[in-house]
């Protein structure tokens, strides 16, 4: 139970993009909406954003808001966006697709792996729609409230 544990832990700090702050990149953020992905890479050293198709394999992250002038933070009440700033200030949360694996990366955060990689975490449904936790039942749950999307998770490196 206590390995589970330590997984169940790896899942939020893959989750929890959130506090990061990417900054300085540009004006690549004039352009940027809701609902548009993209792929974050060299996130500790020399940050890059390149926009994205949502369905690529290399779309990390997901647009949930971009702050107007007059806003400060990015939503409450669920996980913790990450934020990019740049010209305009954007909310980003991960962009996770239901039964693929994630792991964490030095160069991106977190990026598709095999589930049989250890420490992965498998995103076992996505509830979209609905920002609520009780909709993953005894599985781990990662919620955000804008857009509203649930994210259920477990342990990919468990053999079944």
């Amino acid at each position: 139970m206590k390995k589970v544990g330590l997984g169940i832990a790896v899942v939020f700090a893959l989750v929890l993009l959130g506090g990061f702050v990417v900054s300085q990149l540009g004006d690549v953020a004039k352009a940027a909406r809701a609902g548009d992905c993209a792929k974050i890479s060299g996130a500790l050293d020399n940050p890059t954003y390149e926009a994205l198709d949502c369905g690529s394999e290399q779309a990390n992250v997901k647009i949930a808001k971009v702050l107007q002038w007059n806003e400060k933070t990015c939503p409450s009440g669920g996980m913790d966006y990450s934020t990019y700033t740049g010209d305009a200030t954007l909310c980003l949360m991960p962009n996770f697709v239901e039964g693929a694996c994630y792991g964490q990366s030095p160069e991106t955060g977190i990026a598709k792996v095999d589930c049989a990689t250890k420490d992965s975490v498998k995103v076992a449904k996505v509830v979209s729609g609905k920002a609520d936790g009780a909709a993953c039942g005894d599985q781990r749950a990662a919620v955000f409230p804008e857009p509203a999307v649930t994210f259920c998770l477990e342990r990919g490196d468990q053999r079944q």
